[in-house]
């Protein structure tokens, strides 16, 4: 898997794109708006400026990594690479356009999506070729969290799961394979959680800040839930709730408190304030 492309520019396409070149990979950096693609480039470098100031990298290893990364429109590259990892935004709709053209384009690569909780199933229904369509689905900050769930469907071999398995083995990653299934594991388990604490604060239990102390303390949990949601992204946040919700029934009904705040744009740490101030 010489050639990757990493179709999506966000939050999580840069930390994606990032962690590849820095293994080595060749990266093509896929959007449909080039200049986007290529101010998402700029974060990228920056992010990398930092880690060589703090002399956590090399200034060549800084060049190296940006060299292996390619901003580009994304029919031709995508037809060439032998993994596809899409990661635009938790929206059925697109997903299904974008893996229906991906599976057009490239006849042999393996494609992931990086859902964080639809149904991969669903997503793989607008492919002919259902068997190489698997659930990748990385967390946030990419390089510094080691677990990645591969999610399988009722289509997947064992050639497609395996091969999955040892790529991400390459970047130091520890895989872990789970059924398609709402949320898969994590994120069934802990936005749940995150989602209860928004309850906790909208009624008025105790302070944010008391909130994550609680958990911290008597947890061991490295960061409070309400933290967590900032740094996700309360958008995220609310979007799996609606999936968990719809699939689940209205033990998993977003909180209010949440709904509000994504309405009014304060998203957590990518817009300088959720629950807190950045």
């Amino acid at each position: 898997m010489d050639e990757i492309s990493v179709v999506g520019y966000g939050t999580m396409g840069k930390g994606i794109a990032q962690l590849l070149a820095s293994k080595g990979y060749k990266v093509h950096l896929v959007g449909n708006n080039l200049k986007k693609v290529k101010d998402s480039l700029k974060d990228i470098e920056k992010n990398l400026d930092f880690l060589v100031k703090r002399k956590k990298i090399t200034l060549n290893e800084r060049n190296r990594i940006v060299n292996n990364i390619c901003p580009c429109l994304g029919k031709k590259s995508s037809g060439k690479s032998k993994l596809i990892i899409e990661a635009v935004p938790e929206n059925l709709k697109l997903k299904k356009r974008i893996f229906k053209r991906l599976d057009s384009l490239n006849k042999k690569a393996i494609i992931a999506t990086n859902t964080s909780s639809l149904s991969v199933k669903e997503i793989a229904s607008a492919c002919k070729n259902k068997k190489r369509i698997i659930g990748m689905h990385f967390f946030n900050p990419v390089h510094a969290i080691s677990l990645v769930e591969i999610v399988k469907t009722k289509y997947n071999d064992n050639k497609t799961i395996n091969e999955a398995l040892e790529f991400l083995k390459s970047l130091g990653k520890k895989p872990i394979v789970v059924e398609d299934s709402p949320g898969f594991i994590v994120n069934r388990l802990l936005i749940p959680m995150v989602n209860d604490a928004a309850f906790l604060l909208q009624n008025n239990v105790a302070a944010k800040e008391d909130i994550d102390k609680a958990m911290k303390l008597g947890a061991n949990h490295t960061i409070g839930p309400l933290e967590l949601a900032d740094l996700i992204g309360l958008d995220i946040v609310s979007s799996i709730m609606k999936s968990l919700n719809k699939s689940l029934g209205n033990k998993y009904k977003p909180c209010q408190l949440l709904v509000k705040m994504v309405k009014n744009k304060k998203l957590g740490r990518k817009t300088k304030e959720g629950f807190y101030k950045y």
